[in-house]
């Protein structure tokens, strides 16, 4: 376990050699930033590695815990280490916040002046969501439905090697998600550059739209360049980042899967731009075409959990923050690059719901709970409402914490919601879609950093290391 952690950490050092390079081109002092971070990096990691090559631990559920909580912190820590050091004179809080929000595919940012930022930084920024997105992936499919938290067990069938498995072997397996991923983001790239992006900003953000994370090449986010052709190419590949990437595979076999979540995902972004754009158009028209591409656009953001931003929706009026604010919790697919509830979890939710309807007044009939052609144990539906509970209460405790600290209700709920479900913009003056989390105080900021990587851990995850009696397993 030891020596995975030390593998993953070098090569996150060897990555940085990468914005090193591109500042290195643009004659910018701030490479010798990421050269020196990622020596130390490499460093950490290759002694790391070297002591826990001989260990042999295993994977139990108590070892996978351990591993995905200190995969995230460390891996947090040392990605924020070139901005730290740059000349960017941020505070290590700072900098880990903005690590921490990249790599969780939030993309709250607390930098200003985007539009005029070394490069290096920038595609730093832009790689960690990329490589955070496909991290994700990687424990959504495999570690976390072993863990069997928040209902996540009703995938384990479809992941783990003691069941008929996609592919014959792991390796393959995650050889064909990491070629989507790449086919994914090249044709995202691709379409940007031939509707007026820079070579430069279509890298950086098809790597954001595909892993759904939200960084901006400016300050104005994706809407600084104003072209609804390229929302339209946004909202394409931020739904299909919002996709199961086994799904995706398997859309292309003999076989294709047919996964309720995906059904719900669909129309529940369907009706709920339907409902945007019919009270934009009411309210404040700017023309059915305009208001089409804002309201889907706009949507599929919140829903994804990108958070890229079109121009500030607050202004259209209260209804349509709140109808943001609520879209920021569900979220879109389990095994896909989003935060948030996962559409999943409400299909476990409505056959409950279902059942309990369907056998009022004939208790002894019985109505099974199924998840396409898996039936929903009784175990998993407690999970799922049990996480549910635990969301909304984590929730409220750390918008309350938030609060108390000094600002205002709404400012305060809205950081803790795109926080925990990892959305990106909140609602308020000062972290809506036109601005950001640079004035928080630093408690704050540490606050919603652990929110962030709590949200990326399913949050039971998170908690269960706070169990004395975990440490007893």
């Amino acid at each position: 376990m030891i020596s995975i952690l030390g593998c993953l950490i070098a090569v996150l050092g060897s990555l940085m050699f990468l914005p090193a390079a591109i500042d290195l081109a643009f004659v910018n002092e701030d490479w010798h930033a990421f050269v020196a971070a990622g020596c130390m990096s490499v460093s950490v990691g290759v002694a790391l590695f070297l002591v826990g090559r001989h260990q042999n631990t295993g994977w139990t559920t108590k070892n996978s815990i351990i591993f995905v909580n200190a995969l995230w912190i460390f891996v947090c820590f040392f990605a924020a280490l070139p901005l730290y050091l740059s000349s960017l004179e941020l505070s290590f809080t700072d900098a880990f916040f903005e690590t921490a929000s990249g790599l969780t595919t939030t993309g709250s940012t607390v930098l200003n002046g985007l539009d005029n930022m070394a490069p290096g930084i920038l595609f730093w920024r832009s790689m960690l969501q990329w490589i955070g997105g496909l991290g994700i992936v990687a424990i959504g499919v495999s570690i976390l439905p072993s863990l069997g938290t928040g209902g996540q067990r009703l995938f384990y069938m479809e992941s783990s090697d003691q069941s008929d498995k996609p592919f014959p072997r792991v390796r393959e397996f995650a050889g064909r998600i990491i070629l989507i991923y790449l086919l994914l983001t090249t044709l995202c790239a691709f379409a940007y550059f031939e509707l007026g992006m820079s070579v430069f900003e279509a890298i950086n953000h098809s790597m954001t739209t595909v892993s759904t994370g939200g960084f901006s090449t400016s300050d104005d986010s994706i809407w600084h360049f104003h072209s609804l052709g390229i929302l339209v190419v946004a909202s394409f590949f931020m739904f299909l980042g919002g996709l199961p990437f086994l799904y995706l595979i398997k859309l292309f076999s003999p076989n294709p899967v047919h996964d309720p979540q995906v059904r719900l995902y669909f129309f529940g972004v369907i009706a709920a731009s339907l409902l945007i754009f019919t009270c934009k158009e009411v309210l404040y028209p700017e023309g059915a075409w305009h208001d089409l591409v804002f309201a889907l656009f706009n949507v599929i953001s919140i829903v994804t959990t990108t958070g890229f931003a079109a121009g500030d929706y607050q202004l259209w009026g209260a209804l349509f923050g709140a109808v943001f604010l609520v879209l920021t919790f569900f979220g879109a697919c389990s095994g896909s690059t989003s935060g948030g509830l996962k559409q999943f979890r409400f299909v476990v939710i409505w056959q409950m719901i279902r059942q309990s309807i369907m056998t009022l007044g004939r208790p002894h009939q019985i109505v099974p709970m199924r998840y396409a052609n898996r039936s929903i144990s009784d175990d998993i539906v407690s999970s799922t409402l049990g996480l549910v509970f635990i969301f909304f209460a984590t929730f409220m405790i750390f918008g309350l914490m938030l609060e108390i600290g000094g600002l205002d209700f709404i400012t305060a709920m809205s950081a803790s919601a795109t926080a925990l479900a990892n959305v990106g913009p909140g609602l308020g003056e000062v972290i809506g879609p036109a601005g950001n989390f640079s004035s928080l105080p630093d408690f704050d900021k540490w606050l919603l950093s652990v929110e962030m990587i709590l949200g990326r851990l399913e949050i039971l995850s998170g908690y269960a290391l706070l169990l004395p009696s975990f440490w007893k397993w």
